[in-house]
């Protein structure tokens, strides 16, 4: 009970301020985007609710890993770990979806941006290219001159035309410079969000199956846990299959994977739970395989302690 508890409160704060922070950093990614914009209309933000949204998958997903690492440290049994992290996950999942939905704090927390008003001489960056305005942001199809990297400057009375090509005005926001390991991260994560909202908005029990198979999934992984002694190396590994269990999500839910699978299945099964039967069966396998091995090696160190 000592471990449980230990769990509990391992699993809740790890929940809890990892969900605050994918909040921030997506507010705080968002305010940029707009910053960033100019236009001739105003734009409005995402609201504080569909950041909230695009912040449950990584939160659940972060913590569970570090809840299984912990619970592969504290030795507890892997029954208990399983069906304790299940509960927890699901709780607080379903909990916070809950919260966002039916409470009306959650308003729109990034207000509309009113058109940034830059004169002559605006510098417009994008990779090693830039373009100065020589008018107002609000001509941007006026004349320009543009410096692309290698070339000397070029002048473009009317950016438009057949001679007039050399290089688009660069839509605001610019793309960034993340690296490609945290771009599709953040990617995928935006897409398991969304197919948890939509599951949510058509039935809470379909958006539950599919909470409740995906934490399974995850929760019987913790086998990647015990396969080391360094328990770093770990949980790195642990994060890489994690990486891939989000990928099989996305891929998963895509409409072509879904009508093949249906295919095959003739149509017995909706659509909505064709990814949860998929994971939950990976989870029946998975398990099985940990049990065999731990019944192996018991068997291998009792031999070996007749042996001596």
């Amino acid at each position: 009970m000592k471990n449980f508890a230990k769990l509990i409160i391992f699993f809740s704060l790890t929940y809890i301020i990892t969900f605050i922070i994918a909040i921030l950093l997506s507010s705080i990614s968002a305010w940029i985007e707009l910053a960033r914009i100019i236009s001739d209309e105003a734009r409005m933000g995402e609201d504080l609710a569909k950041i909230a949204w695009k912040s449950i998958p990584a939160a659940f997903y972060i913590s569970i890993l570090l809840a299984i690492a912990f619970s592969a440290k504290e030795k507890m049994p892997l029954s208990m770990a399983i069906i304790s992290i299940i509960i927890l996950g699901c709780v607080f999942t379903g909990g916070i979806s809950l919260a966002i939905e039916r409470t009306g704090v959650l308003k729109p927390a990034l207000k509309p941006v009113p058109m940034i008003q830059a004169g002559p001489g605006l510098m417009l960056p994008q990779s090693d290219d830039t373009v100065i305005l020589l008018k107002r942001n609000s001509d941007l199809r006026g004349s320009r001159v543009v410096s692309i990297s290698g070339k000397p400057l070029i002048y473009q009375e009317i950016p438009l035309g057949p001679n007039n090509t050399i290089i688009s005005l660069p839509p605001l926001p610019i793309g960034g410079n993340s690296p490609w390991f945290i771009e599709s991260a953040s990617i995928d994560f935006t897409l398991a969000a969304g197919e948890l909202k939509t599951r949510y908005d058509e039935s809470f029990y379909l958006f539950a199956a599919y909470v409740f198979a995906i934490i399974l999934l995850l929760s019987s992984l913790r086998f990647l846990m015990e396969l080391s002694n360094w328990p770093l190396a770990n949980i790195f590994f642990g994060a890489l299959v994690f990486r891939l269990v989000l990928s099989l999500e996305v891929f998963l839910n895509s409409r072509e994977t879904n009508n093949l699978i249906g295919s095959f299945l003739a149509g017995k099964v909706p659509s909505a739970l064709i990814t949860p039967l998929v994971f939950g069966a990976l989870s029946v396998l998975i398990l099985i395989y940990t049990i065999l091995t731990g019944i192996a090696r018991g068997g291998f160190k009792s031999r070996k302690n007749k042996d001596v």
